[in-house]
Formats: C-alpha cells, sequence, structure tokens
C-alpha cells in the first residue's frame, strides 16, 4: 500500500525546511519529515561541480536517493503521512537540458512522479519579494535572481498536479506557515474520514 504523501516544494528561500521542522512539532506525530536530500548530500561532503556531466550525476543522485528516503520512512513509520521536504521532481529544474529530458534520463514521465503525492504545497520564495534569501540554509549557493527563476520553473511543474496549493511570499513567515499548517490539517481530515468509510 502506498503512503500518504504530502510535498513542501517552491524556490530556494520559501522556508520550507524551518515550515517542516514546525509542522512536525505542530502535528506531532500524525506526520514523518522526510528531509531535503540534496543538503544533506551536499552537506555532507557530495561534490558540486558545473560541469553537464557532473551536475546530471548529482542530480540522477539526489533523485534516487529522494525516493529511497521515502521508502525508508514510509517502512518505518507506516502509520504517518510523509511530509517530505521538496519532491523527486524538484531536480528537474536543475537539469541542463530540460524537464522532458530529466524524466526520459530517469525512464519515468510526469505522471507517475505527481501520483506519488497526495497534496503538493508550494512556497514561493522570498525572492519573489526581493528580499535577500542569504544565511538560510548553510549549502544553497543560489542569489535572488537564480531563485526567482527556479521558482517559476517548479511553479510550472507542480501546479499540475490535482491537489496543489500556493502559498505566495509575504512579509509574516507565519502567516505562510498557519496557511499551510491548514492544507495539511484538512488533508489529515479527509483522509481520515476517508478511512472510516471503508
Amino acid at each position: 500500500m502506498r503512503s500518504h504523501r504530502i510535498v513542501l516544494t517552491g524556490g530556494p528561500g520559501g522556508g520550507k525546511s524551518t515550515a517542516a521542522d514546525l509542522m512536525r512539532r505542530e502535528l506531532g506525530d500524525q506526520i514523518i519529515i522526510v528531509p531535503e536530500t540534496a543538503t544533506i548530500l551536499f552537506a555532507g561532503g557530495f561534490p558540486r561541480h558545473n560541469d553537464i556531466k557532473a551536475i546530471k550525476a548529482t542530480q540522477r543522485a539526489i533523485f534516487h536517493v529522494q525516493r529511497s528516503m521515502e521508502e525508508i520512512q514510509r517502512c518505518l513509520y507506516p502509520d504517518r503521512t510523509l511530509l517530505c521536504d521538496r519532491g523527486v521532481l524538484d531536480g528537474a529544474v536543475y537539469w541542463p537540458e530540460g524537464v522532458e529530458d530529466f524524466l526520459f534520463s530517469m525512464e519515468t514521465d510526469i505522471e507517475t512522479e505527481l501520483r506519488r503525492y497526495d497534496t503538493v504545497i508550494f512556497f514561493e520564495s522570498a525572492a519573489v519579494g526581493d528580499l535577500s534569501i542569504e544565511g538560510g540554509n548553510p549549502v544553497r549557493i543560489e542569489n535572488n535572481q537564480k531563485a526567482v527563476e527556479l521558482d517559476k520553473k517548479l511553479h510550472a511543474i507542480w501546479s499540475q498536479h490535482e491537489n496543489f496549493t500556493h502559498i505566495p511570499h509575504q512579509p509574516s513567515f507565519m502567516k505562510k506557515l498557519q496557511k499551510a499548517v491548514d492544507v495539511i490539517k484538512n488533508d489529515l481530515n479527509g483522509r481520515s474520514e476517508s478511512e472510516e468509510l471503508i
């Protein structure tokens, strides 16, 4: 049986990782976090290089580790909803030759990967509001201009999901967080009601 999954996505500097940690405290044992794979790899010394072949090798590694991380958490916590800090499709915006070539290289398609997740919550980057995104994540290398570009590309991919919520940038991060918590609580309540009907 496939686990119930919610993905937090959006451009760099949107507050995804911070939100995931706060949601874990708010929602307790209803959810289990699947941490951001790229941050784990890069913080652990995974090499970074601008060579196209190296970029592709990096994104393949992130894609497969992300899938494995989701599977590990599903096995360890079968009764909890997976709250994923980024999803497997995020790597497509870093792929040098575009989304379609990324999917072809990973031997998958957009519909299959969107179906992995029941709900998508998109945190728009603070860079869209011209706020600096420096300092939040020590392995982040994008400047504001690049963050805005990635934000738009990610939105184009994930907005195809039938249960997509866009949380725009605003000065108050707590308002962004509260909206996301409301979406997740509604999602969890809807899931509980569906299980009661079975």
